[in-house]
């Protein structure tokens, strides 16, 4: 339980590495952390809000405000009680979104209200992942202090073999914990 009492926002985005983030959920759960989920809506096609929901034992949020009742789920809130927001899988869309400041989802706007550090896991295609306009907002990304999880080599969705696939959830929480106990000992 090495993570006890920590506050993690777990945002999820449109991209078959989706059901990786169930995995990833369960190994923070296990380690002792609340989890809030937060989704894209192209992350809804991939991997079920209720799958998620379950997991956490909280409501996953995906949109500024419910629809049948009007209730707005507060990004600057959201971005106020985390410990740590880590995006698991980060499609090309989204990290262009978050090095642009473009807020056109939940996801976006709680990531630009963070209080806390960010770890940003990379899935995509090679071809992709190695677009200068990728690598750019990467580095954009980097420079404003975001931690960045390489994505591994191996073979991808698209049949193609390549750097680009999401690391496996085991690594991505085992960084996690790795990121709070050298920050304990500092």
């Amino acid at each position: 339980m090495q993570l006890q009492g920590k506050k993690i926002i777990l945002c999820v985005t449109g991209s078959i590495a989706a059901y990786k983030s169930a995995y990833i959920l369960r190994g923070l759960i296990k380690q002792g952390a609340e989890v809030q989920v937060v989704m894209t809506p192209y992350a809804k096609e991939f991997i079920s809000p209720l799958t998620l929901s379950t997991l956490s034992g909280r409501p996953v949020l995906s949109d500024f405000f419910t629809r049948n009742d009007g209730h707005w789920n507060s990004h600057v809130d959201l971005g106020l009680w985390a410990d740590l927001l880590i995006v698991a899988p980060a499609t090309a869309t989204t990290i262009g979104k978050m090095a642009n400041g473009i807020c056109d989802n939940l996801l976006v706007t709680t990531y630009l209200s963070a209080k806390c550090p960010v770890m940003v896991a990379l899935a995509m295609d090679l071809d992709m992942f190695l677009h200068p306009s990728t690598t750019r907002n990467i580095g954009l990304l980097k420079s404003y202090g975001n931690i960045i999880i390489e994505p591994a080599s191996g073979e991808l969705a698209s049949g193609l073999s390549g750097k680009g696939r999401m690391e496996e959830p085991e690594v991505i929480v085992g960084m996690i914990v790795d990121y709070f106990t050298e920050k304990k000992n500092c």
